[in-house]
């Protein structure tokens, strides 16, 4: 069983704000959690965090695609035996707006659907709300929480009841 998160957000500002947002160890760190990230294909870091029942509190990465500034790939890695994909993708979005695209991929079996679903629902908090605060604070401007579109939940869910339709119908 397989299943991804696609969140997309627009935020008002050119894409090389919203590029240094995601490869700057300090603005990481202040919108997404503590790390030792360096923007240099090829290099491992880790993002540490609280520990948790199954969680150490480590997401070992390494990144794997670099194209500034419109796409960055990492290899996310912890907890639960996860082993994903994040790929970050800048497009232009009209008036000097830049829209963000976030796909994870390669969550599998149940506990991967399981830590996809946390995932998934922290995901359009911290690029609706903690991204774009961490960039007002940077610019001194107040443009403010933007919306999130995240196809995680729905359709991982009909994944999960095709697979257990098919099933019995077998």
């Amino acid at each position: 069983m397989r299943a991804d998160i696609d969140a997309t957000a627009v935020y008002p500002r050119p894409a090389e704000q919203v590029w240094a947002a995601l490869t700057s160890s300090a603005a990481l760190a202040a919108w997404l959690m503590p790390n030792d990230f360096e923007p240099v294909a090829g290099r491992a870091f880790t993002f540490t965090t609280k520990p948790a029942p199954g969680f150490d509190g480590i997401v070992r990465c390494r990144v794997l695609e670099l194209d500034p500034p419109s796409r960055m790939v990492w290899s996310w890695a912890g907890g639960m035996g996860l082993e994903t994909t994040v790929t970050f993708t800048l497009t232009p979005d009209g008036d000097g707006g830049t829209r963000l695209r976030m796909h994870q991929t390669g969550f599998h079996g149940l506990s991967g659907q399981l830590v996809r679903r946390i995932l998934g629902s922290g995901w359009p908090r911290l690029l609706g709300r903690q991204l774009p605060a961490w960039m007002d604070e940077l610019t001194g401007t107040a443009s403010g929480p933007v919306p999130v579109s995240c196809a995680a939940g729905w359709r991982a869910y009909l994944g999960v009841v095709r697979h257990w339709r098919d099933a019995a119908t077998r």
